[in-house]
């Protein structure tokens, strides 16, 4: 336990499985208070007392499905003030452009830009009324770089990433500061549905040639968080295991 974060409350959405359990458990582990967020009671339970048995501040579950604005705005509401956002929910459909749905476009848009959008709304005007506060939001490489069949996965992304530098600009002279994190091949509950080797092909496209631990994307969203990063805002920090030189 360290007290880098020490008095400060920190919403990581998306908390109870994958990078956002391990973010929610690095940020509790630097002395933050943590709001974990998630779908499942139980799984949102677990996460609280795992916090708590490693010596954490005291931590609390809220459930709320970010598909729905209205439950994004009351999750704003009973998170109350936050120091630290971390935008980590996502969801991916992936499929060719003729085969994505309306419906599969839009589920995607919500809730991986609208409810950050929403959340950031609601809660970095506390922030800039305090004159601090880190809001780091959960990207992707596809969100740059071309995947077949993630055309909508990606836009949603790229959206974010957009939002992420226009937030670090409407924020900045209040003390706020806004950034992402893009990862590579993660090993997360979602990513290994796609399979074992699957996943291990993609990881040997990186320069390290390896997937990465959901702890070491947790590494990359607590240093932005702290005041480690306290010149950094706007950028999009590239944790994907290095690009292979062409040739």
């Amino acid at each position: 336990m360290t007290a880098e974060l020490d008095g400060s409350t920190a919403l990581v959405t998306g908390a109870t499985a994958g990078i956002g359990r391990a973010v929610a458990l690095r940020l509790a582990a630097s002395g933050a208070s943590v709001v974990v967020h998630g779908r499942d009671e139980q799984r949102g339970a677990e996460i609280v007392e795992e916090i708590a048995a490693a010596g954490g501040k005291a931590a609390r579950f809220i459930a709320a499905d970010l598909s729905s604005s209205e439950d994004v705005l009351r999750l704003a509401a009973e998170a109350g003030e936050v120091d630290i956002l971390i935008n980590n929910a996502g969801i991916y459909r992936f499929a060719s452009t003729p085969d994505t749905s309306a419906e599969m476009f839009d589920a995607q848009m919500a809730v991986n830009a609208r409810a950050p959008m929403l959340l950031v709304g609601a809660l970095a005007p506390g922030m800039a009324t305090r004159g601090h506060g880190a809001i780091v939001s959960m990207s992707t490489a596809a969100a740059t770089t071309p995947v077949r069949e993630s055309g909508a996965y990606g836009a949603s992304k790229a959206a974010l990433e957009l939002l992420t530098r226009v937030w670090a600009d409407e924020f900045g002279a209040q003390g706020v500061r806004v950034n992402a994190v893009a990862p590579g091949p993660v090993y997360t509950p979602g990513t290994e549905e796609m399979g074992g080797e699957a996943l291990q092909a993609i990881g040997r496209t990186t320069v390290l040639g390896r997937v990465a631990d959901p702890e070491e994307i947790a590494e990359a969203v607590a240093f932005l968080a702290s005041s480690r990063a306290s010149y950094i805002t706007g950028t999009v920090l590239e944790a994907r295991g290095g690009q292979l030189a062409i040739g």
